[in-house]
């Protein structure tokens, strides 16, 4: 298949000959370090580097001989789904000291390390760069001492750094996610469904304690993601007589039909006069104020433990590689750097600047400064913040405006895991904004058929942990039963549309712009938000549903790879969902370490599938006992699923057997992820509020209606790079390839080269968007908070 446009890395001339890099983790651990550790180590090998561990963090630098050991290529073989890091890390006082960081020095020197990829927090960046800026008066010194031969300042003159940031908190400033936070989040959302079940049976307030000593990310995330009635975090302490409001708010909840309350806390959480704010007074006060049943549940290490998802495993397999490419370019006056996420792109940014302004948030945090703080912790934090006032706060109706204008909301296509997230939060942002809201069951099917009803506020209270729609949603499109619903549209007085779903969804709203030259009840706004697990849909990088549907992929793969320990050594064949799109496949395969994926995308022949099997049996030949394919569902009509069973049970005769396994609709159910909660709530919240401006903009005082009828009235807001934009559907067409029902370039095909790499394929690699260094923004680019980084 044709590589996409750009500066591409080829095997043959990118060389990382003669160069030794070694990889350590510091600090506390975080799910997904692993993930990073093995592709630093294998993208470095992958160019001709040698790569060293450094066991036990920088007290293993400082400590040298056994802890600084030579890594392989199948050392790192089933690490990718192991949480925590299996090199070890530990806090070490003695790198602090000068003596400290000689000793690591020399230790460094004898192995001809001059390249360093830290993967830890804050501090232990900071330290890296400390040690970068004496290295060589510690070289100077070593060699004054006698310790090492003059030459080797020469040789050595010059240490490289790269630092990839590995923290539950997510509270690094630079980048929209750090390694571990959505596993984190995994953990706390998992306690959350279960607790929220027994407290619904018992009528209980549960006060929920999540880490955070100086960051309230999880705590905030995760109180979006579950819908929860009060959130405190360190950032934005609650304004004096918080009390009586929180007393009076999960009150109200109850006398509206609510048989629970959930309560989340910052383990840092503080009042506005710097005083501790613990789960155990917030549960007192709850029992003296409301005389509620309330209990309190401390997460503690279990939000660093388990498994990690599958965006910590892809986040951490794209920045270690992007690690190892900024390794390589760097020079002797490069700063040191750190890899980093902003929207959907890995960048470069100077490590010090993220340190400093990392600083600057508690800085402003002890000076009181408590609108600066959560300014500074970027827009991501801040948008989180303003997303869950607005839907956990509800406004009373005297306070509400009147805009007299009715919105739909519906769902189209098949379900996807997110789709209630994101209809409870268009349904409370437009009642925020003074709308009547209607929900229609079952898609334009229910349309035509009149099933519309008004849906109030508490009615989509405890939709966001719900997996599939609630709504009902149908394949049906809307051309054949124009006439009846815009019939409906009349007899409802339906003022603006909001789509939920996938590429059913979009065209429908190409046959509803095409039908409103006979219809003019179709001339309103019009909006679609993409969510379907295929991730298909023209005009964005992603959809709702798709994270969800990475998960059970992923999870599913490592339980059917672990089926085969202690057993001879055997491949597994997968077959995903997607239609004709590789997405889940290839991300999927990304994820579990796959090592080969077929996709409609990228065709592929018997010669191709011929090439996949030896190397396999060249494998399978080392200590490695599994293999891994995916197949996408409609990637060739003829290489079915069975053909490449049966060819790999063949051809792999006495070095390995074959089992196979197609996963079916389990990638379309479950509870949805952190992830796609809270890109569910936050792109609903923002096409909401786009209707609530295109109602403004488009009422004619005259007859006192709606008239839309210009092509950016009908628009789907997606994610592209690093933003979050509205596009006419009609401007999407040229970009869409209808027959198969994908988009005609689709971005994560830039991550095949990746998984191939990590898989021992020797291929080209586009780096067009690798990171050239920038700077860090204090404001970044406009809505990039709306990121894949939640």
């Amino acid at each position: 298949m044709a590589q996409p446009d750009g500066k591409k890395i080829f095997f043959e001339n990118l060389s990382g000959a003669g160069k030794a890099i070694a990889v350590l983790t510091s600090g506390g651990d975080a799910q997904g370090m692993n993930a990073a550790v093995r592709a630093v180590v294998r993208m470095g090998l992958y160019v001709g580097a040698k790569v060293y561990f450094i066991h036990e963090g920088y007290q293993g630098m400082v400590d040298g001989g056994e802890n600084i050991r030579e890594a392989t290529w199948e050392g790192v073989s089933s690490m990718l789904q192991v949480g925590g890091t299996v090199i070890g890390s530990a806090r070490c006082k003695e790198f602090r000291t000068h003596e400290g960081r000689l000793k690591a020095a020399h230790n460094l020197v004898q192995h001809g390390i001059t390249n360093l990829c830290v993967i830890g927090g804050d501090g232990s960046l900071t330290g890296a760069n400390l040690f970068r800026e004496e290295w060589s008066g510690l070289l100077t010194e070593l060699v004054e001492q006698g310790v090492i031969e003059a030459d080797a300042v020469q040789k050595y003159s010059a240490l490289h750094i790269v630092g990839m940031v590995g923290s539950i908190d997510n509270d690094f400033c630079g980048t929209d996610m750090t390694i571990g936070t959505d596993s984190a989040l995994h953990r706390i959302i998992e306690v959350v469904d279960a607790i929220m079940t027994t407290a619904q049976s018992h009528q209980r307030t549960f006060v929920l304690e999540v880490m955070g000593r100086h960051c309230g990310y999880l705590a905030l995330v995760s109180a979006l993601a579950c819908g929860a009635d009060w959130v405190l975090i360190p950032e934005m302490p609650p304004e004096d007589g918080w009390e009586e409001k929180m007393c009076q708010k999960l009150s109200a909840t109850r006398s509206r039909g609510s048989r629970l309350n959930i309560i989340i806390v910052a383990e840092g959480a503080i009042d506005r006069h710097g005083k501790p704010i613990t789960s155990s007074i917030v549960k007192d006060l709850v029992v003296k104020c409301l005389g509620f049943d309330t209990r309190v549940t401390i997460l503690g290490h279990v939000q660093r433990g388990g498994t990690p998802s599958a965006f910590d495993r892809i986040l951490a397999s794209r920045m270690g590689v992007e690690a190892v490419l900024a390794l390589l370019e760097t020079t002797a006056n490069t700063p040191a750097c750190v890899v980093s996420l902003c929207g959907n792109q890995s960048v470069r940014l100077p490590l010090m600047e993220c340190v400093q302004m990392t600083q600057e948030v508690q800085k402003a945090m002890d000076e009181k400064r408590f609108e600066e703080a959560v300014k500074v912790r970027g827009r991501s934090f801040e948008n989180n913040l303003k997303t869950y006032k607005l839907l956990a706060h509800r406004k009373p109706e005297s306070e509400l405006p009147t805009s007299n204008f009715n919105v739909a909301v519906l769902n189209v296509g098949a379900p996807a895991a997110g789709m209630n997230a994101a209809v409870r939060s268009a349904i409370r942002v437009g009642i925020s904004e003074g709308h009547k809201m209607l929900a229609v069951n079952d898609g334009f099917e229910g349309f035509y058929k009149g099933q519309i009803k008004e849906i109030k506020w508490g009615d989509v209270g405890g939709w966001t942990g719900q997996g599939g729609s609630l709504l009902g949603t149908k394949r049906t499109l809307p051309a054949k039963h124009a006439e009846k619903i815009a019939e409906q549209m009349r007899k409802h007085n339906i003022n603006a549309l909001l789509v939920i779903g996938g590429f059913e969804a979009f065209l429908s709203l190409l046959e509803l712009l095409t039908a409103r030259g006979k219809y003019e009840e179709f001339c309103v706004p019009m909006v679609m938000v993409p969510a379907t697990v295929s991730n298909n849909v023209p005009g964005s990088d992603l959809s709702i549903g798709a994270d969800t549907a990475l998960n059970a992929i992923t999870t599913t793969c490592d339980r059917i790879k672990q089926s085969a320990s202690g057993t001879k050594r055997r491949v597994f064949i997968i077959e995903t969902m997607g239609g004709y799109c590789g997405y889940l496949a290839t991300v999927g395969g990304l994820a579990a370490g796959a090592d080969a994926a077929y996709i409609y995308e990228e065709p592929f022949d018997i010669k191709d599938l011929q090439a996949n099997v030896e190397h396999l049996t060249e494998k399978m030949k080392t200590s490695i006992q599994r293999g891994l394919v995916l197949r996408n569902e409609n990637s060739n009509e003829n290489y079915t699923t069975d053909f490449i069973y049966q060819l790999y049970s063949e051809e792999g005769k006495g070095v390995f057997d074959c089992r196979k396994n197609v996963l079916g609709h389990m990638q379309q159910g479950g509870a949805p992820s952190p992830f796609d909660r809270n890109f569910g709530t936050k792109i609903s919240a923002k096409a909401m509020q786009w209707i609530s401006k295109k109602l403004v903009e488009t009422f004619r005082q005259g007859n006192g209606r709606v008239f839309a009828n210009s092509e950016d009235s009908c628009c789907l807001l997606g994610m592209r790079r690093r933003a979050l934009v509205f596009q006419p559907v009609v401007q999407l067409k040229d970009e869409t390839d209808f027959v198969h029902r994908i988009p005609k370039e689709q971005w994560w095909l830039k991550l095949r080269p990746l998984m191939k790499i990590l898989a021992k394929y020797k291929t080209s690699y586009d780096v067009s968007d690798s990171g050239q260094l920038e700077h860090v923004e204090r404001n970044r680019p406009k809505e990039s908070d709306a990121s894949v980084a939640m």
